[in-house]
């Protein structure tokens, strides 16, 4: 525990440092800097406040413990003992607490997402299962108290999706649903199924986190645009300006087409927002670093092509294969109630990361 407490005693010398900081007024007249030292303070402050408790737990032990030396009576002596037995348990708890909140953080965790989902094996039902997991997730996002708007979409005759592009807005979201990020797999009988057999289908989920400037610098002249006119529902207007809008990024090769609004400018803008967040993404992959490795080390190996949950609807059952678990409440799983999932997900992604630590 000594390593960790040096560790945590650095924190909370750069918390101090920080509140100085933000309270002096040559920082206070840098909006930028101010913004990014506040924005530091807040993510040090939950640990900051356990490490206190922690202390002031630990301080009580010292004086029960000295208590117990001296000579005191039987019901002092009955008292100090029962403070201890319920200080111990509470110091365990805050010490493996302080473990977690010290391990290295991914640094998208507090982002917003762009997720993609398609519909890949099974045809009209892959599809199908693809609009029913945007509906899983559009539900979840809203328990979160987060927002969504839908940046792209591709329709199918069946009421399915071929493909369809989300921002999801809120606190911490990339940390909470980075890890959707493979194949899902469904296992039910077609509503077009009229012999009742059970069909396997898949859909792939991608979750980017959202690049900010400061994240990815692209060259505009690694990017062309061509511009076309639209196709499909909206209007006379369709027909007679080029409001569609193709981005490739030439370095890449990454392509993303908009044609969902009804100006030029307004697809521009949501391209640039979707290659931004793809080609990040995409950036991120290819690094052999600290980032990259943990992301392998943790829970799966972020590729989407990698089938990572089963969804049995005969059987009303939820499997996740990663970390093995299984649910007999798929209804609630897709009505949006995915916490007890992506809270194991996320505790199993710790205690990789602390074994980890513990072997290096």
């Amino acid at each position: 525990m000594d390593e960790i407490f040096e560790k945590l005693q650095a924190v909370v010398d750069r918390y101090d440092e920080l509140n100085e900081l933000i309270s002096d007024p040559e920082v206070i007249a840098d909006t930028k800097r101010f913004m990014a030292l506040s924005k530091e303070e807040g993510s040090l402050r939950d640990i900051v406040s356990e490490f206190n408790k922690y202390k002031k737990i630990t301080a009580q032990l010292d004086e029960d413990k000295e208590m117990l030396a001296e000579k005191l009576d039987d019901d002092m002596n009955e008292m100090v003992k029962g403070e201890i037995s319920d200080l111990e348990p509470q110091k365990e708890e805050l010490e493996e607490k302080m473990k977690i909140m010290l391990l290295p953080k991914d640094p998208n965790d507090d982002k917003n997402i762009i997720m993609e989902i398609h519909g890949a094996a099974g045809g009209d039902e892959g599809s199908l299962f693809a609009a029913d997991l945007y509906d899983m997730y559009i539900r979840y996002a809203e328990k979160q108290g987060w927002k969504t708007s839908i940046i792209d979409q591709s329709d199918t005759e069946v009421g399915g999706f071929k493909e369809i592009a989300i921002m999801i807005q809120g606190e911490k979201v990339y940390s909470k649903l980075k890890f959707e990020n493979g194949a899902h797999r469904v296992q039910r009988v077609p509503a077009t199924e009229s012999a009742g057999r059970i069909h396997t289908s898949t859909a792939t989920v991608g979750v980017m986190p959202e690049a900010e400037d400061v994240d990815i610098d692209i060259d505009p002249k690694d990017i062309k645009t061509d511009v076309y006119r639209a196709s499909g529902a909206g209007g006379q207007h369709v027909n007679k300006t080029s409001s569609a809008v193709r981005m490739t990024h030439l370095p890449t090769g990454i392509v993303v087409a908009m044609q969902d609004e009804r100006s030029q400018q307004q697809n521009r803008a949501k391209a640039m927002q979707v290659l931004k967040a793809r080609v990040y993404d995409y950036y991120q992959q290819q690094e052999e670093d600290k980032y990259d490795s943990e992301r392998k080390a943790a829970i799966g190996t972020g590729d989407r092509s990698e089938r990572i949950r089963t969804y049995n609807y005969p059987q009303n059952r939820v499997t996740d294969h990663r970390i093995g678990l299984t649910l007999n409440k798929l209804d609630k799983v897709m009505n949006g109630d995915l916490d007890e999932i992506i809270d194991a997900l996320i505790v199993s992604d710790q205690a990789k990361k602390l074994e980890q630590l513990k072997n290096e």
